[in-house]
């Protein structure tokens, strides 16, 4: 067996991870597509409705199509400050998974008394997407093929094992592979073992986007894109929103902006935007293909505090990315942090170290995007104006699925509905906020090079981590 020090992943890129990146596109290879739609017209004037839904990703779009499908003469909007699916929305890994709660692991540190109840929740949210795509005729490219979470050290299957002992305590059907399982699966001399979830569904986002606001369209849901809010207030007992040329008055306002700058000022201190960044490589020959093994073309991700997660496309692309989370000064949300040279050279070499059978192989694609993060790592809710404007934020990277059911919460909330959801502590309590600059930046900061220490030190976490673990702050990937 590699011994543990030989199998570190390489913190500085080399002149292959240059070479390899250097004549990619700076662009979401999901984004970058002739089957894009055309944008739709902005939004001109003053308009009256009955639901008004900011931000046309996936948080947005479920939304409208939910109420849509509830309430068939409800009058619904949804506005669009770019493009559909143009944040976080078009620029993720397309891993659709169960979980509600950011992992099994934060799950119990955070929310262990309704544990139970959000893993069934989020089946059945796993289970009604699946069900909403046929019905909707959303071609996706979906496969339920589960997830792979591999282990690169020897210390870190001691984790897996601890990972599959609580699952089997909720019920869970996620195992253990060891060594040669893992390796039979996934052909790759940085694999030690791996755990299996079968409750995660691969997907292709920017269509999932394009697809429900078709669907929703089709309800009879208006949709306009480069529409940008400038304020919401109270007006006669409803609500006014101002964009940049027209208003729109609502009874009703759900605000799903992802990680855009919040709107609402109280949701700023509770999150914040960190950097994530993906290569995708050209189609696989199958030559390349079969050197890989992958036959059950799960989601993988490695398991360290630092962690790449991959996938395969329809066309047998892979899409790597991950590593390093990069927080900016100030929750600077610039557009130029979309483009890292040194981040996406690392990545490349990173995987070739997975995958030493495809050195040499052709990067498309290289783009990153922001993520909004909040202290608990998973969704949170925050009611407004009397209950009439309900905000969802701070997914943390784990938005694909758990974007349904926030949808359908954020519609009970802000029609005033009792339901099973809105009860849950998960729903009613928000996350700890974030510090003012400058003590968020060096927090954060300390935060990341103390993760990686971590994994270093064959996973013990320093004082400084046990400290945040304490006080119930975070930050994570």
């Amino acid at each position: 067996m590699i011994e543990s020090d030989t199998r570190d992943w390489l913190e500085v890129p080399t002149d292959r991870g240059w070479q390899m990146i250097s004549g990619a596109t700076r662009a979401s290879f999901w984004l970058d597509r002739p089957e894009r739609p055309d944008p739709r017209p902005a939004l001109v004037g003053d308009l009256d409705t009955d639901l008004l839904v900011i931000g046309a990703g996936f948080t947005g779009l479920w939304t409208a199509v939910i109420a849509a499908e509830e309430n068939p003469g409800r009058r619904i909007v949804v506005v669009e400050a770019d493009r559909i699916a143009e944040g976080a929305s078009g620029r993720n890994g397309g891993f659709c998974s169960a979980s509600l709660t950011h992992g099994l692991a934060n799950g119990v540190a955070r929310h262990r008394d309704e544990l139970a109840t959000l893993l069934t929740m989020g089946v059945q949210t796993l289970d009604e997407i699946e069900k909403s795509l046929v019905r909707l005729g959303v071609d996706a490219d979906a496969e339920r093929v589960g997830e792979l979470d591999i282990a690169n050290h020897d210390w870190q299957l001691d984790q897996l094992r601890e990972h599959c002992d609580t699952a089997a305590q909720f019920g869970l059907p996620d195992v253990l592979l060891d060594t040669d399982a893992a390796r039979a699966t996934i052909a790759s001399p940085m694999v030690l073992g791996a755990t299996f979830d079968p409750h995660v569904m691969m997907l292709d986002p920017a269509r999932l986007a394009w697809g429900l606001a078709a669907a929703a369209e089709r309800l009879g849901v208006h949709i306009a894109e480069h529409t940008a809010v400038t304020g919401i207030s109270r007006s006669r007992g409803r609500v006014r929103v101002s964009t940049a040329i027209g208003s729109i008055t609502a009874d009703r306002v759900v605000v799903a902006t992802g990680a855009a700058r919040p709107l609402r000022r109280r949701d700023r201190w509770a999150t914040v935007p960190v950097w994530d960044y993906v290569l995708m490589t050209e189609p696989l020959s199958p030559q390349q293909r079969a050197a890989i093994g992958w036959s059950g073309r799960e989601g993988l991700a490695d398991c360290g505090s630092r962690f790449h997660y991959f996938r395969l496309t329809a066309d047998d692309r892979i899409l790597f990315g991950g590593w390093d989370a990069l927080y900016r000064f100030g929750s600077d949300r610039d557009v130029r942090y979309q483009q890292d040279d040194r981040e996406f050279a690392l990545l490349a070499e990173h995987l070739v170290q997975m995958f030493p059978q495809l050195d040499g192989v052709g990067i498309s694609h290289r783009w990153g995007g922001a993520i909004d993060t909040c202290t608990r790592f998973s969704a949170y809710w925050d009611l407004g104006l009397g209950g009439r404007v309900v905000s969802v934020l701070g997914f943390t990277g784990l938005g694909v699925g758990a974007s349904h059911f926030a949808a359908r919460t954020a519609l009970d909330l802000v029609d005033g509905r009792d339901t099973e959801r809105t009860r849950l502590s998960m729903v009613r309590r928000r996350p700890l906020p974030f510090p003012p600059e400058p003590m968020r930046w060096i927090g954060i900061t300390i935060t990341r090079r103390e993760f990686a220490r971590m994994d270093r030190n064959r996973g013990r976490r320093g004082w400084w981590l046990r400290t945040m673990d304490a006080l119930g702050l975070g930050f994570d990937s």
